[in-house]
């Protein structure tokens, strides 16, 4: 009778290991396809976003705006920085 109860008992363990196996594969393969699709339609956007964007030769930057671009770039690197020193800190 306890030996009944131990052979129930392995072979539930073993089903549900297989159970999960199969819903983790298969969600694997799921994610793969759905990541796939996004970039495909991502790339497929792209090159629209693009043609719709000024090119540079007909709007130039000013120095100013470059210096202003320039500013902010590095305000963006010094903030990332203080985020990683209290991060690490």
């Amino acid at each position: 009778m306890n030996g009944d109860n131990v052979a129930l008992e392995v072979l539930k363990w073993i089903g549900l290991a297989f159970a999960a196996g199969f819903i983790g594969y298969f969600g694997r393969y799921l994610s793969k396809i759905i990541i796939e699709r996004a970039r495909r339609k991502r790339t497929e956007q792209a090159p629209i976003a693009e043609s719709v964007k000024p090119s540079t030769s007909e709007a130039p930057v000013s120095q100013v705006d470059q210096v202003e671009i320039e500013r902010l770039k590095l305000e963006k690197k010094r903030l990332k920085l203080e985020k990683k020193k209290a991060k690490k800190g």
